[in-house]
């Protein structure tokens, strides 16, 4: 029998990846508020219902990806009683520990099983299905969860219980996060010394510089031609999902007194860089607020 999918949220990342599912040969039900993004996953073969409480119907599994946790648990409370008993729930949303902690126990309070199951690898790893999953729960849980994870990804990673998927999440992205400004300082500097970006990557991308950040998601056009700076920094991951992914991990910080000077100074610029208008640009454009920032500085030396 083929296991009947609902999934909530078909935006830039659960759009691919519910027809991933689709093209696995599942059945499955979408619902979002956007019409365009009805219309895409139409096109992709999902079944398109009015609601979210209608697309629960009868499903085996409901996966859901929200912009927060304040829709997540909205959700969780619309759908959940009208869901069939024992359906597993997947969270892939990328929401606080403590949201997740609840959603999994306002879940198995009304008889359902659950996984937070956050991705990384942006648009195109949803598109291509070659997602990590980062997965908290019961084993039980993340074994009826990873066939259909695996669908969607090329990584899948049981992290611990309810919310630690979430904490593993938010400790990757802050890594990501504090890279970039990284790497992205190394290459406005090498600009300042006469040395060419091509050169810097060479000599990075194979000595102890080498990161992500660097050879997958290089913020200069040229040395990795698929970056989303050779396309005019469309996202990608855009800076708002990066500022709200750390400005999550601040909140965690602080919560647990861990003194992480670098994460904190990491979401205080993606955090400015936002607000200045830049949200809906791959997170890579960091590398232009560090060159405005340093020509105002070489300017104030001049005089």
């Amino acid at each position: 029998m083929t296991t009947k999918v609902a999934f909530l949220g078909l935006g830039h990342m659960g759009g691919p990846m519910a027809a991933n599912l689709v093209a696995a040969g599942l059945d499955v039900t979408g619902f979002d508020l956007v019409p365009a993004a009805l219309e895409q996953a139409r096109t992709d073969g999902l079944s398109i219902a009015d609601s979210a409480v209608s697309a629960v119907d009868g499903a085996d599994v409901v996966i859901t990806m929200l912009p927060n946790g304040k829709l997540v648990l909205g959700v969780y409370d619309e759908i959940l009683p009208a869901a069939q008993p024992g359906t597993l729930f997947i969270d892939s949303s990328t929401i606080d520990v403590a949201d997740a902690q609840e959603a999994h126990r306002r879940a198995v309070e009304a008889g359902h099983r659950v996984v937070d199951a956050p991705v990384s690898g942006g648009v195109v790893g949803a598109t291509a299905g070659t997602l990590a999953f980062m997965v908290g729960g019961t084993t039980e849980d993340f074994d009826a969860a990873k066939p259909l994870l695996d669908v969607m990804g090329r990584k899948v990673v049981h992290c611990g219980d309810s919310g630690v998927g979430q904490a593993a999440k938010l400790c990757n992205n802050m890594i990501l996060g504090v890279s970039m400004i990284a790497v992205s300082e190394a290459f406005v500097l090498g600009e300042k010394l006469g040395l060419s970006n091509q050169a810097l990557f060479d000599v990075a991308s194979n000595a102890s510089g080498q990161c992500w950040a660097l050879t997958t998601n290089c913020p200069v056009p040229g040395p990795v031609p698929t970056s989303p700076a050779n396309n005019d920094y469309q996202p990608g991951f855009a800076v708002a999902l990066m500022d709200k992914d750390l400005g999550l991990a601040t909140n965690a910080l602080r919560a647990n007194g861990v003194d992480a000077e670098l994460g904190l100074r990491a979401a205080e610029l993606y955090g400015r860089f936002n607000e200045a208008g830049s949200g809906g640009r791959d997170f890579s454009a960091i590398i232009e607020d560090v060159r405005e920032r340093s020509a105002k500085n070489s300017s104030e030396v001049d005089q």
